[in-house]
Parts: C-alpha cells; structure tokens; sequence
C-alpha cells in the first residue's frame, strides 16, 4: 500500500510585532504583499504581545469610575486593528450583506447632542473618505461587522476587551498619553479638539490640521505598537458591559460581561470633538448599544 503523505502543519499565527491581513482560503498576507485579484482580506492588524499592566488613572485628577487602578495580566498575544475600521470596510460589509445601519444618528449642535434622521454612517454631516473611520455606528453594528468578517476571513474576530484596548493603548508607558504627557504633543499623535476648532474646550496648545472632523487613519504618528489613532479620532466601542469603577473587575485580559449594566457598553480613546482630558489613555466612557454619534467607531480584535 501506497503510504499518505503526512498532512501538513497547521499554518502558524503571525508573530509579535508582525503586521497582517487574513485573506479568504486561509491564507495570510504580510504587510506590503499586495492579495491576488479577487480575493478578500481583511484590516490590517498587528500582534500585540502578552504581559501585564496597571489599568486605571495612574497620573491622579481622573475620575472615580478610572479606579479603583488594578494590574491586569493580558496572558497571551492577540491581534488588534492597525487602524479604526474605517469607512470603505464597513462599505464592503454593508455592500456584501446589505445590512441597515440606519439614520437617526447624534451629533453636536454647538449647545448639546441632538438626533438628526438624515445623518448616517454615509453621511455624518462633514466630508470623509474612504480613508476615514467609519463614525455613525452603534456597538450593534460594530458586533454586526465583525461577525461578518469572521465568516468572510475564516478567523474569530471580535471588540477588543477594555483592558486589551488600555494596555494596547498604553503600549507599555504609564504617562498620561501613550507618548507622555505633555498636551503640546497630542497633535502629532491624533485628532482632537484643537486650537483651530470653535470648542470652548479645545486644546490651544497645538493644531493638528483637521479642524471639526475626522482624519483619515494613519495621519498621525502610532504608538510603541505600532497602532495608530490610539489618541481621538473617534471612540471606539469595546466589548465590556458598563461598570462605574474597577471594583471586582476582571484581572486576565477578558471583557467583564457580567454585573453592570450591559444595555450600555464601553467606548475608549476619546474623539476628534474631545479635550485633552478626555484623550487620556485611562479615560471611559459608554452608551447604550443602539446609540449612533458622529464620533463613535470601533476597532477590532482578534484572537491568535
């Protein structure tokens, strides 16, 4: 009898560092390897490394929903988005399946958040590319996309955990920002609201070119992991149910999905409209599931 070949090994996860996209067929395609025609890949994504960190307003002058602050071991390596899913990803989910992100999304009118019926993730109401985080999107349609790529690439996608998000953030610093803590640099490492918008808030230390609005991602420097738009932008949706403190918290790198309130879900990162205080790397903030804001996105995660 003829004997089988061995079967072949399983094919190995992209090492720490490594940036990649999941391709249909299994298969994967490192950075600057372009796929062939026709076939789908998803974001870009880079391999954070296991490890552990202190999660929590560890400058002092946060609020006490930033504490109590706790270590939290993340204890294997995972993937995150490069950048937030930007606009043309979410098209391509939206064109593939013909999945309603609806309207009726919020947005600032100079006074307070108003509902408006014909903003939307096409439309928030200032120019985008393709280029440009997808905004307008509630945490359903965030959860909506990456079920859809996980079908699409073969590979379990997924929100980031709060914790995942702050050490992926933080990217081994403990400063306020990911690149320290003087405001006077925030607008080399993201969009938020500067010395050139209207906000009575703004940050008039800097001016990082984009004015009351998104910039495409990637227009900043990235952090120490090589992740960009760490800093404003757009919020992005996490996995975890809403707690008003860290007490009880989970210490493994998990979202905490039990207590709280899980009709609201929590949003990291702070936004293009925001302040320095609220750009800081241990800031939270939440919503309620179905919310759209013309300053809410997402990131996504994968596990390795």
């Amino acid at each position: 009898l003829r004997r089988q070949p061995p079967s072949p090994p399983p094919p190995r996860e992209p090492a720490v560092g490594t940036v990649f996209r999941d391709c249909e067929g299994a298969r994967v395609a490192m950075a600057g390897v372009s796929p062939a025609p026709g076939i789908f890949c998803g974001p870009e994504m880079v391999v954070i490394p296991a490890g552990s960190f202190r999660m929590g307003d560890l400058n002092s002058g946060g609020y006490d929903r930033e504490k109590p602050v706790h270590r939290v071991t993340i204890p294997r390596p995972f993937a995150v988005g490069k950048y937030e899913v930007t606009r043309g990803e979410f098209s391509a989910f939206v064109n593939d399946t013909g999945y309603s992100a609806g309207g009726d999304c919020y947005y600032w009118t100079g006074s307070k958040v108003e509902k408006s019926k014909s903003r939307n993730w096409r439309s928030p109401g200032f120019s985008q590319t393709d280029r440009d985080p997808v905004v307008c999107v509630s945490w359903d349609d965030a959860k909506a996309y990456v079920r859809w790529l996980s079908r699409k690439a073969g590979k379990e996608y997924r929100l980031p955990s709060e914790s995942e998000w702050e050490y992926m953030a933080r990217a081994g610093g403990t400063a306020k920002y990911p690149f320290g803590d003087s405001e006077g640099f925030l607008c080399e490492y993201g969009n938020g609201a500067d010395r050139s918008t209207g906000f009575e808030w703004k940050n008039k230390s800097c001016n990082d070119g984009y004015g009351e609005k998104t910039a495409p991602v990637g227009s900043f420097k990235p952090n120490n992991f090589r992740v960009y738009d760490t800093v404003g932008n757009v919020w992005e949706w996490v996995e975890d149910c809403w707690h008003d403190s860290y007490r009880g918290a989970p210490s493994g790198g998990d979202a905490w999905t039990t207590g709280g309130n899980c009709r609201l879900r929590v949003l990291r990162g702070g936004s293009w409209l925001n302040p320095p205080r609220i750009l800081r790397s241990a800031y939270r903030n939440w919503d309620s599931t179905d919310f759209r804001n013309y300053y809410f996105g997402f990131r996504i995660a994968r596990t390795l």
